[in-house]
Order: C-alpha cells, then sequence, then structure tokens
C-alpha cells in the first residue's frame, strides 16, 4: 500500500480525521470518516463542524476560479486526503446525481445529502435531480471548466457537492470488534478488491456489481479511493449506492467467518498443479448458487496477492484466444454476471 513518509502539515480542527495518503491510495491504518455537513451560522457563512468553508449565505453566483470555495471543491476532487477529512465529494455532470437521487429516493433512511448544487450559468436545472434539497449557486464556464477537470465542459451543466454516504466504512486496523452485519445488509454476494489502483477499473467493477445485485464491495489495502472522480464518473454513482467497506485481512477473515462465506478469486488458467484453477462454467456457478460468496479480483499488474492466492479457491474464465488474461474490468463483468445472486 503507498502511504505518504510526510505528514501533512496543515492543522485540521480536532473532530476532522486526516488521511497521510496519496491520491490513489488507502492507507493501511484507518478510522472511520465522519460525513459532516454545511450549515449556515450566524455571519451568514457556510460551515462545516468546526471549519469555515468561505461561501457567505449571499453569494448566489460565481464567476472567478481564485473564489476561496472554487479552490475548496478543487482540492476535494483532487485529493482524497481532504475529501475525507472533510467527509464531502465533487459529484460531476447530471447522469451520476440523477443515479444517486433516484436510488435515494428508493431509500426510507437517506444516506446521501447534497449539501450544495453548482450550475452553468444560464443553464436549466435537469427535472430529474431537481428533488434534491440543496443550494444552488451559479458558476461561470471558467469554473466549471476547472471543477470538471474535463477537456470539453459541453455536456457538463451541473456540479454536485455531496456528503460521503453513510454507507461507507473506513476501518481500523486495531478496530477488534468486526460489526459485519453493520457493514453489509446483504451479505450473499460481496465483491472483493485486492489492489485495483486504476479508478476507471474500479468504479466499473463497481457499477457492473450494482447492476448483477451484489451485496456490496470491500476494498482491501492498495485500491483507489472509490469517491475519486475518475472513479464516481465509471461508476455513475454507485459508489453512492452500494455499501463499501475498506478494511484490512482481519476483517475480511471476520466478514467471512460471520457469514459462512465462500472465498472465490479470478486467476488465468494454469498449469501450476501447486493449486488447481477451475474453469468458469454454468454447472461451477449453480454449485454456488446457495452459498454466500465472496468473489476476489486482483491488481491490474501484479494480479491476486500471495494471501488471496492461498486462502481462495481460485476460477479462471475459458477463452478460445490465446490470450493469457483479460481486464480485470471486463473479467470481473463476466464473474459477477455468472454469479450473481438467483433470487
Amino acid at each position: 500500500m503507498l502511504c505518504m513518509n510526510t505528514a501533512l502539515l496543515t492543522t485540521y480542527p480536532s473532530k476532522l480525521r486526516v488521511w497521510n495518503s496519496s491520491e490513489l491510495s488507502i492507507p493501511e491504518r484507518r478510522t472511520h470518516f465522519h460525513n459532516n455537513s454545511y450549515s449556515e451560522n450566524n455571519h451568514g457563512e457556510v460551515s462545516l463542524v468546526g471549519s469555515k468553508i468561505p461561501l457567505p449565505a449571499h453569494v448566489k453566483s460565481i464567476t472567478s476560479t481564485s473564489n476561496p470555495f472554487v479552490k475548496h471543491c478543487l482540492k476535494l476532487r483532487l485529493s482524497s486526503s481532504y475529501r475525507h477529512t472533510y467527509g464531502s465529494v465533487l459529484v460531476v455532470g447530471a447522469t451520476p446525481i440523477r443515479e444517486i437521487y433516484k436510488f435515494q429516493e428508493s431509500l426510507h433512511e437517506k444516506t446521501v445529502k447534497m449539501d450544495c448544487l453548482l450550475v452553468l450559468d444560464k443553464a436549466e436545472i435537469p427535472d430529474e435531480i431537481g428533488g434534491f434539497s440543496a443550494r444552488i449557486v451559479r458558476v461561470s464556464n471558467a469554473v466549471m471548466k476547472k471543477l470538471s477537470g474535463l477537456q470539453s465542459t459541453e455536456s457538463i451543466q451541473v456540479i454536485g457537492l455531496m456528503s460521503i454516504p453513510t454507507s461507507f466504512f473506513n476501518l481500523d486496523d486495531q478496530q477488534q470488534e468486526a460489526g459485519c452485519e453493520r457493514w453489509f445488509p446483504v451479505a450473499h454476494r460481496i465483491l472483493v478488491l485486492d489492489g485495483i489502483q486504476d479508478p476507471g477499473n474500479l468504479g466499473t467493477l463497481v457499477r457492473s456489481a450494482m447492476a448483477f445485485k451484489w451485496g456490496g464491495i470491500f476494498l482491501l489495502p492498495g485500491c483507489c479511493d472509490p469517491f475519486n472522480d475518475k472513479a464516481i464518473r465509471a461508476s455513475r454513482g454507485a459508489s453512492f449506492q452500494l455499501p463499501i467497506v475498506c478494511g484490512s485481512w482481519f476483517h475480511l477473515e471476520n466478514l467471512i467467518s460471520e457469514f459462512q462465506a465462500k472465498m472465490l478469486a479470478a486467476h488465468p488458467d494454469s498449469h501450476d498443479k501447486r493449486k488447481p484453477v477451475f474453469q468458469l462454467s454454468q454447472k461451477l456457478a449453480d454449485s454456488y448458487s446457495n452459498l454466500p460468496l465472496c468473489l476476489v479480483l486482483g491488481s491490474e499488474g501484479g494480479g491476486l496477492s500471495e494471501k488471496s492466492r492461498h486462502e481462495c479457491e481460485l476460477v479462471s474464465i475459458p477463452m478460445a484466444g490465446q490470450f493469457e488474461s483479460l481486464n480485470v474490468s471486463v473479467a470481473g463483468g463476466i464473474l459477477l454476471y455468472m454469479l450473481q445472486p438467483r433470487n
């Protein structure tokens, strides 16, 4: 797992927890992050618990990319540690916002709050996201382009500032109480990602898991932040819908023990006789249909970790061609489909 060697020098309020990490890595020592909300104080400023965000209540539009609030939002997009310190995520575009809104409407208890909706000047707010209760701030094209991080913003007219969902858990390595039943309301099918660093692949896998009704995602050390802007874009907002847990093998083993789950891992077909690799088939998938299952997918470059190879039953995808392996998001999509819950 990649971690910075030097601590961040910025002093944060005591209620906020800081990650000392690079953008793409989840640190090994972790805590639950607080999903803080914005509120207005007596001076009309929008503020976070213990930390003021310079956006006075009377401000209805922002045109300058040097605006302090714009700088704050930009850091939310670029820095994983900053995102989790503030418990806020920048969601770019109407499509993921619409998917998140539709999902929230189906819930009895909401898991996400939209604190602010940034709308391109003179653009109309899409009807399908108009139901979100949030402060509306108009922004210039220059601000929209800077915050979106995209070369072309022709199709980007809205950006949402949202809280990290309450269905996200980031576990401390020293935490002894597993609490597995709180992590995943339905634990019959859990996708476990082992060192997936590419946010596009991770987001695509989260989206596929959501489409095939898997119960949640477990991220082992070395995975990228599921709230990275590229991961959110690839997932189309599914990162805000599926329960996601970041933890270690200690927590995963507790989960497996609690639900008596079978461990299965994708692995290229091999002539190595030390451990058999079973070929994926409908018959094999049917044999797992009534069993709680954790499917492990390894990193793009290194594949499965030694621990995953040792702990899991290995399965490969039969291919008529001569390629050794598939892209992890492609292979994952096939396995998620074949092993999806029947009921």
